[in-house]
C-alpha cells in the first residue's frame, strides 16, 4: 500500500470518530409528553423543552429552593409550548436572574414523574427591549 492510502485512510477513520463522539451530544427540542414518551420506551435520551414559568403578578408560582437546607436542589414548574405544565428539578443552585426570566431551556431527561435537569438556559430579553423613543427624546430636552 502506498503511503497516500495510509494517510487517506487514517483521515477518514479520524473523521468517522469525531462524528461518532460528537452526534452523542446532539438532542433534540421536544414537548414535555414526547419527553415522557421517550422514557416510557426507555430511551434516557437528553432532550431540550422550551417554556415560560408560571406568574402570579411578579411572583413564579411552584418555584421551591431554600440554600440554607440544601443549595443543590432547586425545583420548579414549567409550562411548555404546548401549554403542559411539569414538575422541573435541577441539582444545581438556582441560576442567577431566574426570577427575570421569562423564558426558560431546559435540558435533560424524565425520571418517573419529574423532569431531571442538566442545564439551564434564560432568556431574558427585557434587557434588550428598546427604550421608549419619545421619553429618551424628551429627557435630553
Amino acid at each position: 500500500m502506498k503511503k497516500s492510502h495510509i494517510l487517506i485512510l487514517a483521515v477518514i477513520a479520524a473523521a468517522i470518530g469525531i462524528l461518532m463522539t460528537t452526534s452523542a451530544d446532539v438532542s433534540q427540542y421536544v414537548s414535555f409528553k414526547e419527553a415522557r414518551e421517550l422514557a416510557a420506551e426507555g430511551k434516557n435520551t437528553k432532550v431540550h423543552v422550551v417554556g415560560r414559568l408560571p406568574r402570579s403578578g411578579q411572583q413564579i408560582m411552584g418555584l421551591e429552593y431554600n440554600p440554607t437546607l440544601d443549595p443543590n436542589y432547586f425545583a420548579f414548574t414549567l409550562v411548555d409550548t404546548n401549554r403542559v405544565a411539569q414538575r422541573v428539578v435541577y441539582f444545581n443552585p438556582k441560576p442567577q436572574d431566574f426570577d427575570k426570566s421569562e423564558q426558560v431551556v431546559i435540558t435533560g431527561a424524565m425520571r418517573n414523574d419529574v423532569f431531571v435537569a442538566d442545564k439551564i438556559l434564560l432568556k431574558c430579553p427585557s434587557k434588550y427591549v428598546e427604550k421608549d423613543i419619545q421619553g429618551a427624546t424628551a429627557s435630553l430636552n
